[in-house]
């Protein structure tokens, strides 16, 4: 049974470790794969979640390891994260070899290719974003400052080398694949690229599976009226979120539908959600706001007539699939977001799953607003039909499967 190891600078305690990590893996041990997971885990989060991870991994030819996430000071930390990274994977090696090692960008890559070189592992090399240019257009690296030029150029060298090297390609989108295919610079004619998306576990995010009884209390508990019109917002607030223009449209959205109500399902930060409603003139009691498990998202999710994200579009976002996007469709919930991010645009016309702007003008969400007024319907059934075709986990495990294979054997 080949022996993968799984490179992940998040931790599994994190949400999309548990989300876009774990289930992928636990479907590949159908095909039969073992996968050890290195990941780096934050301390707090850690100690708190360590316990479920584990039991999202029993009974299953999955091991964790985890080393501690340092955050500070900026670049040494990273450093020091990846030389324990690769005191872990040597002693790993040593004892139980592996056959392939699977990773994202960042960090990680250095630790994959640098086990390319020295054991001549296998490489999957699994694009999730064009990485350096996320930090830059991220506010994260400032090239003016030389120390993060000199990084960032550092890393888009070595995203090359990653191509170059890599025995396959994983990126999220068919935005993402065209750019790649026009880097001339990777010594190779033809880069093995596969696309597949971030996935939505349509069994968890089922809308027919959410409990009358247990929807009614939630009912209750969040102070949801029969006639409100909820317009909800998944995730984290801030960063790539672009939380000025989402509550610019939600002041509009509010003014135009008197019924409407804004709930708010983060992890963190609700005081700034808080102010930056208040900022653009929200009253208070429309917002909702919310933290949930993973497993409790569907029910938060099912009381959404409209879903809203607004993404910052820019180059690095190219390659971008939104993980909340898919689970929002699996739930049959009509989107409010903007173009210029992966494929996201395309997916929402193909499906008809909602509304795309083009700009963020109080014009583009005025329009928006009167076409939810006007009383436009959107199929929900189709909708999540729509996420069966393209956010399948099942689709995307078998292409994980389907890419492991042409490395392996």
């Amino acid at each position: 049974m080949p022996h993968i190891l799984f490179l992940s600078y998040d931790g599994m305690t994190d949400p999309l470790g548990q989300s876009q990590v774990i289930p992928y893996l636990k479907g590949l041990t159908a095909y039969g794969y073992r996968f050890t997971i290195l990941s780096c885990d934050k301390p707090e989060k850690f100690m708190a979640d360590k316990e479920y991870v584990k039991s999202l991994l029993k009974d299953l030819p999955i091991q964790w390891e985890s080393i501690p996430y340092h955050k500070s000071p900026p670049l040494l930390s990273s450093m020091y994260d990846l030389n324990m990274m690769k005191r872990k994977i040597k002693s790993l090696h040593r004892k139980d070899p592996f056959d392939m090692v699977h990773t994202r960008p960042g960090v990680p890559t250095l630790a994959a290719l640098w086990m390319k070189q020295k054991w001549n592992v296998k490489f999957l090399n699994d694009i999730r974003g064009f990485w350096a240019d996320e930090r830059v257009d991220g506010g994260m690296w400032n090239r003016k400052n030389p120390v993060f030029n000199y990084v960032y150029t550092f890393f888009k060298s070595h995203e090359d080398a990653c191509v170059a090297a890599a025995d396959q390609v994983v990126c999220l989108t068919y935005a993402a694949e065209k750019i790649i295919h026009t880097w001339k610079h990777i010594p190779r004619e033809n880069i093995p690229v596969t696309v597949i998306p971030c996935s939505a576990d349509m069994q968890l995010f089922d809308p027919e599976k959410i409990q009358r009884e247990d929807k009614n209390l939630m009912q209750q508990s969040l102070g949801i009226q029969k006639d409100d019109i909820i317009f909800s917002y998944l995730g984290s607030i801030g960063g790539w979120y672009l939380t000025t223009e989402m509550m610019d449209m939600c002041k509009v959205l509010s003014d135009k539908i008197p019924q409407s109500k804004f709930l708010f399902i983060s992890p963190h930060r609700h005081e700034a959600i808080v102010q930056a409603a208040a900022s653009a003139g929200i009253p208070k009691e429309k917002l909702i706001i919310t933290k949930a498990s993973r497993h409790e998202v569907p029910l938060y999710l099912s009381f959404s007539d409209y879903a809203l994200f607004f993404i910052k579009p820019c180059y690095s976002k190219i390659s971008s699939s939104p993980t909340k996007h898919g689970e929002i469709m699996s739930m049959g919930i009509p989107v409010i977001t903007n173009s210029g991010v992966g494929d996201v645009a395309d997916i929402v016309k193909k499906y008809d799953a909602g509304f795309v702007i083009d700009s963020f003008t109080k014009s583009e969400y005025i329009k928006i607003a009167e076409q939810i007024v006007a009383g436009k319907i959107f199929d929900r059934a189709a909708i999540r039909k729509g996420a069966s075709d393209f956010y399948s986990l099942e689709e995307a495990v078998r292409r994980y499967a389907s890419v492991y294979a042409k490395i392996l054997t």
